[in-house]
């Protein structure tokens, strides 16, 4: 039998657009009356719609199932198949990390208020990083242009973070020398296998005392802002062990302020 498009769409339960669509892909070949170019579809045609709906159903693209619906041999279309659900298996490891970095973060942003001004131990990863500033000012350098661009690719697993060089290894010393440049711990870089090159420069892991501060968005960084993380070192007999870090948590814009919570690692 024959039937208009809108009957056989209802009949099949696809809307006219897409079978307008699949037409255009040549998966199905309504006859046509030349005097009115109306479309007329018949059984078979279900038959063919289904078919290709069978394959887009698993995610396999528009342009490959025309293909397949046009000419493939049995052997083929277990290959298309078998392709599909690899590519579904790695999407779906893809989320799965995802999903496991999103609960990292929604547990850090959690417990913001609770580290705010509060100084506690913590055991950090090693860590990648790369140098984009001079205090606030973006470094002009070609080396870093292909490697920034990787690495914002790679967001959410990198973070922006800033490091003020400890030369004197001293306590209460004014820090005048940071820079800020995205992050990648090392755990994430085996996952996301990360290429390396000179620009990157790796932070071994630490003990260090944290705490969570909040700063302006247009002061500059100075040890004024985390001194009571300095007294709290000297206080308990601790010694400095390397340069102090931090990352920026999230940016806060109200009405009538904008500013930084920031984490601040101070290695012991």
């Amino acid at each position: 039998m024959k039937y208009s498009i809108g009957e056989f769409a209802s009949m099949v339960g696809v809307t006219t657009d897409t079978l307008r669509l699949y037409e255009r892909h040549d998966i199905i070949r309504p006859l046509k009356n030349n005097q009115n170019n109306y479309r007329f579809f018949n059984d078979l045609d279900a038959r063919d719609l289904l078919m290709s709906r069978w394959y887009r159903s698993m995610q396999i693209p528009l342009h490959e199932v025309a293909s397949l619906m046009k000419e493939a041999s049995s052997n083929e279309i277990i290959d298309k198949v078998a392709e599909a659900r690899d590519q579904l298996e790695m999407e779906i490891k893809r989320s799965t990390m995802l999903l496991n970095k999103m609960n990292e973060i929604q547990a850090e942003l959690g417990q913001i208020r609770e580290s705010m001004y509060q100084c506690q131990i913590r055991k950090l990863p090693g860590r990648f990083r790369i140098r984009q500033t001079y205090k606030n000012d973006l470094l002009k350098k070609e080396e870093l242009k292909c490697v920034v661009q990787d690495w914002m690719e790679k967001l959410p697993y990198t973070y922006y973070s800033f490091k003020m060089e400890n030369k004197d290894q001293a306590i209460g010393y004014d820090v005048t020398d940071y820079s800020w440049g995205l992050t990648l711990l090392e755990e994430d870089s085996v996952r996301l296998n990360v290429v390396m090159n000179d620009s990157v420069e790796y932070l071994p892991p630490a003990t260090c005392i944290c705490a969570v501060i909040v700063r302006s968005q247009e002061e500059f960084i100075s040890s004024d802002s985390f001194q009571f993380m300095l007294d709290y070192v000297e206080e308990h007999g601790y010694s400095l062990a390397g340069d102090i870090t931090g990352k920026i948590l999230l940016n806060e814009k109200l009405s009538d302020h904008s500013r930084t919570y920031l984490e601040i690692y101070i290695p012991i």
